[in-house]
């Protein structure tokens, strides 16, 4: 369970409700600290009253509130003396629970890491931290990362809820990333992205989700993880950003790549491919909300180009499981040698695994199920994958690849399996997680970059997130165009109930 939250009730500085400054942007909390409208110390007493109003969300594993009001301290004390600030100076922002931050606990959502403390931190974080963030807390999630509803059995991380819907899922494995996110705790954080563990979550719980470019790793590679991310798969592991806004996550991505940001593209004239095979089988509800997106769009001047990609699906089958099932064999213990974890082994960590749904799917990381056709994957499919977006981006002559996020909108809690079946339209059970990630998972598996927006709600006020992928290390130009589809598209109602403080 998250720990009780008891902070001061500081009052220095400004005048703004608790609404204005729980409503503020990333780049506007940074200007009003900046600028002595608030001080940091009360800007970040006021995040951590909010976490404490939606502790029953179960979005955080540790709140630091200690080291938050120190850091908050340490700015309000360089503003003091006239010292020059870095850009995200007082910015609260969340980690997911598997991104290390050295000497704090980084548990993954899993037993056998529950009291582990890592020595390094992630150069992600590092490079927030450094820019001036403050971490107030870690992020539940779907313990080991292994799923996407963040319905976690261990004690001290238990099921996320959804701040649209209490009892329906907020997406993972990064669910309380967003879950921090939506319900107005935070602007924006970190989450990790291995077939959708960013954006499934944001498009479930109403807000923006990045997945950078990775590529095979090298160059390419936007964020570095340095073995300082409890690892599924290194050839589909990425650290990504979520916030309320695209523009939340450009400012996050600017800091982590190095880079400026952009600015929002003209849609007029930009080529989008829409391929059927990312649009079949949706959600009757969440289709009408895609499909007027789509119009938006349209009138917005953008062009949707009605192209295929022939065996997608069936290509990304024979790659995902055998990459996210054989890859931590090799990669959990390089993590756990990295961070220091001396007496700490895969095989703890897997006699430990407290989820039903987690243990099935660990069972065939033990039994080494894909080992046998892991070179294949490697060497043949997924190169052979990587070439068809190649191909399709050139002959469609496309910018990006639009689809919705997810085939279907929140579903229920499942409190027995944490991840068993959904039904889509009232037709025939099928597997969750395979659902969830049926879009999300192709353009990880290639290594391109992805960003889910929001799209609207559903009539039962279920937020939906549409889709854009783009070319391997297009970051920029993607984060562009989101800026302009936000625009165009609008920003969601925050959940009613954090939208009455």
């Amino acid at each position: 369970m998250a720990p009780a939250v008891h902070v001061e009730n500081d009052r220095r500085g400004g005048g703004d409700s608790t609404r204005t400054i729980l409503g503020w942007s990333a780049d506007e909390t940074v200007a009003a600290i900046r600028e002595k409208r608030i001080s940091a110390r009360r800007y970040i007493t006021t995040v951590l009253e909010q976490a404490k109003r939606g502790a029953s969300l179960n979005a955080f594993v540790t709140l630091l509130r200690d080291q938050a009001l120190e850091a908050a301290d340490k700015v309000d004390a360089a503003i003091a003396s006239g010292a020059a600030l870095p850009p995200l100076a007082g910015l609260a922002i969340v980690a997911k629970d598997n991104i290390n931050l050295a000497h704090l606990p980084t548990t993954g959502g899993t037993p056998a890491l529950q009291y582990a403390r890592p020595n390094n931190t992630a150069p992600s974080l590092r490079k927030l931290i450094t820019a001036g963030a403050i971490v107030i807390g870690k992020a539940n999630m779907h313990e080991l990362a292994f799923g996407v509803t963040s319905t976690n059995f261990a004690s001290f991380a238990q099921p996320v809820h959804n701040p649209y819907a209490f009892n329906m899922i907020p997406g993972g494995s990064s669910g309380g990333t967003a879950a921090a996110i939506s319900s107005r705790v935070v602007p924006c954080g970190l989450g990790t992205d291995t077939g959708g563990s960013a954006r499934i979550p944001a498009a479930l719980t109403g807000i923006v989700g990045f997945r950078p470019s990775l590529g095979d790793g090298g160059p390419e590679r936007r964020y570095e993880d340095d073995h300082a991310v409890v690892p599924i798969s290194h050839t589909r592991d990425t650290v990504g950003a979520l916030g309320r806004s695209v523009a939340d996550v450009t400012l996050l991505d600017s800091i982590i790549a190095g880079q400026a940001r952009p600015g929002a593209a003209n849609l007029a004239g930009v080529r989008f491919g829409v391929p059927p095979v990312l649009w079949s089988g949706l959600d009757k509800d969440l289709e009408q909300v895609v499909l007027k997106a789509r119009q938006l769009l349209e009138k917005a001047g953008a062009v949707l180009v009605d192209t295929d990609i022939p065996n997608l699906i069936t290509l990304d089958n024979k790659i995902s499981l055998p990459l996210a099932l054989h890859e931590p064999r090799m990669d959990i213990p390089a993590y756990l040698s990295a961070s220091g974890y001396t007496n700490i082994t895969i095989d703890d960590i897997a006699r430990g695994i407290a989820s039903p749904d987690v243990q099935q799917l660990f069972q065939s990381v033990t039994d080494d199920t894909y080992g046998g056709v892991y070179k294949e994957v490697i060497t043949v499919h997924r190169p052979a994958l990587k070439r068809m977006y190649a191909d399709y981006f050139l002959r469609a002559n496309v910018s990006a690849i639009l689809f919705p996020t997810t085939p279907l909108p929140a579903t229920p809690i499942d409190y027995v399996h944490g991840s068993g079946n959904v039904s889509i339209n009232g037709g025939p059970p099928q597997n969750t997680f395979g659902t969830y990630i049926s879009f999300t998972s192709p353009g990880s598996d290639a290594g391109i970059p992805g960003l889910s927006i929001p799209a609207g709600l559903t009539r039962d006020g279920l937020p939906v997130g549409i889709e854009i992928d783009g070319p391997l290390g297009s970051d920029r130009r993607l984060l562009a165009l989101g800026l302009a589809m936000e625009k165009i598209l609008g920003r969601l109602p925050p959940p009613k109930k954090f939208a009455r403080l």
